[in-house]
């Protein structure tokens, strides 16, 4: 399964149990820490930790290895290894700004390609 394929996984399990503002980014070649990361907004701090437990029981019988897990009832990371999840509520997702710092690594990775 291609690195575009596991992340359109991840969102679409994320989609399938109603996160908000699911983002995928491919910063394969970035040079960020992952090749690729996922960000969406849970509903509460209660869907918060439901979304993780769904990642899990979808993706580990497809073989997704989980590493870590850590966070607090605002923000939960994922680490499978070469992809990060980022679940976050919207207060977090507001105060933190994921998307604009990973979009830099975005263009990047464009600028360099091109």
């Amino acid at each position: 399964m291609t690195l575009q394929e596991r992340l359109d996984r991840i969102a679409a399990v994320l989609d399938r149990n109603k996160a908000e503002d699911i983002e995928t980014f491919d910063l394969e070649e970035s040079g960020y820490m992952a090749n690729g990361v996922v960000i969406a907004t849970a509903l509460a701090d209660r869907h918060l930790n439901a979304l993780v437990d769904f990642i899990k029981e979808d993706l580990k019988p497809a073989g997704e290895q989980f590493l870590n897990a850590d966070g607090n009832e605002e923000w939960i990371a994922l680490d499978l290894g070469d992809i990060l999840v980022h679940i976050m509520t919207k207060t977090a997702r507001e105060k933190y700004h994921m998307e604009a710092f990973l979009e830099e690594f975005e263009a990047k990775k464009a600028r360099e390609e091109a």
